[in-house]
């Protein structure tokens, strides 16, 4: 009779499965991550004036102040309110044909102003718009 102890194989660490876990955590913190440097850019917005800078009779311009006061062809306008522009722009647009807005803005003006001009373009069918622009300060 053979009496034969039979040994035990060693333990082995399989490291396959440990791998799979570590590369899906991998995965998932690569994809909810969220990245907190953005793009800027710098801009230099133009300043207003209040003359045109070519004589062009079909010309609309349409001067934005810091303070939120509008003048159109160096006529104030007394509201600040759509409908003031909308009147305003009717009696500046009444004898031209094919009329362009040029919307003069100063860099302190607030967004919100210079889109009341626009919304007030569109509704006097003003399809025409322009932004002027300081160059080369």
């Amino acid at each position: 009779m053979k009496f034969h102890r039979s040994t035990s194989p060693e333990p082995e660490i399989n490291l396959i499965p440990f791998i799979d876990v570590l590369l899906v955590v991998l995965i998932f913190l690569m994809l909810s991550t969220t990245y907190s440097k953005f793009t800027e850019m710098q801009l230099n917005l133009p300043i207003a004036g209040d003359t045109p800078v070519k004589d062009r009779p079909n010309d609309i311009v349409v001067v934005i102040h810091s303070d939120g006061r509008y003048t159109i062809n160096a006529i104030p306008v007394t509201g600040r309110d759509i409908q003031s522009l909308s009147q305003a722009l009717t009696q500046a647009s009444q004898n031209l044909d094919h009329p362009l807005v040029v919307i003069s803005a100063d860099a302190q003006a607030h967004h919100q102003s210079v889109m009341l001009v626009m919304e007030a373009a569109r509704r006097n069918g003003l399809s025409q718009l322009t932004f002027a622009a300081q160059l080369g300060q």
